[in-house]
């Protein structure tokens, strides 16, 4: 993702080294203004009436006071389109029809022979229709009944939006304040056995790698995923974090099939600046033959969600693979794009698309 949002630039930009406690409240206000957009002395009265728990605050935002019926209490800021929606009273039983292409393969069935996941960076920070477009990624996920779902950028609304619709999954996340990543796994195939959150010790924006240990079918799996650090200011963090993911890939178990994928914001010249991928890590874009048509996820020409007049054409979203030592029992097979068409608000479920990647299980 690449975008001028508070969180996006450093939220600690203008914050000197003086009271930290003060300075991480400073925080907290930043990035609650951007994921509720209210004004800072709003995010502060929300957070200090919550005893500044972020999940608590924003809650207390989003859902409405007793005696305020249906609507939420906002007084100090007039709502814009979109920016009071409250995901967790949504009914999940509502029909959304998801929009996009028929994929090149279609969806796995319940064999054992086939293994499928979905990465997607949801955009959970745009408050613009962002019920619409939840129940948009949901529908997906129902669509396509993926074995692993790889999210980036969930918000607490957010994630207990997916905990009601998405009850067959059982959901790790990598935070639980501001904003975060999670991996879903289907409750009637993979198998949770452990999670490990990873630190970036100099990240400017709440990035890390989320690490979760499963199997399928009676092979072993290491899951990661993460959100590297935005903006081309940013690269050398990125690079450091894109070094730490490829050495946590190599230090996971042999008898495991290891599954990186995530919004990198990695351009093609940093990966060579890196070294290049080591030789037991494939990107399973290239191993597939670099398919075109799944080769921007992100796409300004296409995706109209930021209103943005300059067209940039990125492959941000990645997966990385490394097969088990014993030669592997997962084998990629496709790749594909979601979220390709607009929905019924006009806009599409995210500013990136998602990828659809499904794989051979060789029993």
């Amino acid at each position: 993702m690449e975008r001028k949002r508070s969180v996006d630039v450093g939220p600690e930009a203008g914050l000197d080294d003086g009271d930290p406690v003060e300075k991480k409240r400073l925080l907290l206000c930043a990035d609650f203004s951007t994921i509720a957009s209210c004004e800072a002395a709003v995010a502060r009265r929300y957070l200090t009436e919550n005893a500044w728990e972020m999940e608590r605050a924003l809650n207390a935002y989003f859902e409405p006071r007793p005696e305020e019926g249906a609507v939420p209490h906002r007084a100090e800021t007039a709502p814009g389109p979109g920016s009071c929606v409250d995901l967790t009273s949504e009914d999940p039983a509502s029909p959304t029809r998801p929009g996009s292409r028929t994929p090149e393969q279609p969806a796995q069935q319940e064999d054992g022979s086939a293994f499928s996941l979905i990465t997607w960076n949801i955009d959970g920070l745009d408050p613009c229709n962002l019920l619409e477009r939840a129940q948009g990624v949901c529908a997906f996920l129902a669509l396509y009944g993926p074995d692993v779902v790889f999210l980036q950028e969930v918000t607490p609304p957010y994630y207990s939006f997916l905990k009601k619709r998405a009850s067959n999954y059982t959901i790790i996340t990598g935070h639980t304040e501001a904003y975060f990543t999670a991996i879903m796994l289907k409750k009637s195939r993979v198998t949770f056995k452990s999670q490990e959150v990873v630190p970036f010790p100099k990240t400017q924006m709440m990035r890390n790698l989320l690490c979760v240990h499963a199997s399928v079918s009676g092979n072993g799996l290491c899951l990661m995923t993460s959100h590297l650090e935005s903006t081309r200011e940013h690269a050398q963090e990125r690079m450091n974090q894109l070094r730490t993911v490829l050495k946590k890939m190599q230090e996971a178990p042999e008898s495991a099939t290891v599954i990186f994928a995530g919004d990198t914001n990695l351009r093609d010249r940093e990966v060579a600046q890196c070294g290049g991928l080591p030789g037991s890590v494939s990107d399973v874009w290239e191993l597939l033959g670099r398919p075109k048509h799944c080769q921007y996820t992100w796409d300004t020409q296409a995706n109209s969600n930021l209103g943005l007049r300059a067209v940039s054409r990125l492959r941000f979203d990645r997966i990385f693979f490394r097969a088990a030592a014993d030669g592997g029992h997962l084998v990629p097979r496709s790749l594909d794009l979601l979220g390709l068409e607009k929905l019924d608000c006009g806009r599409f479920p995210s500013d990136h698309w998602g990828l659809l990647c499904c794989l051979d299980v060789i029993l």
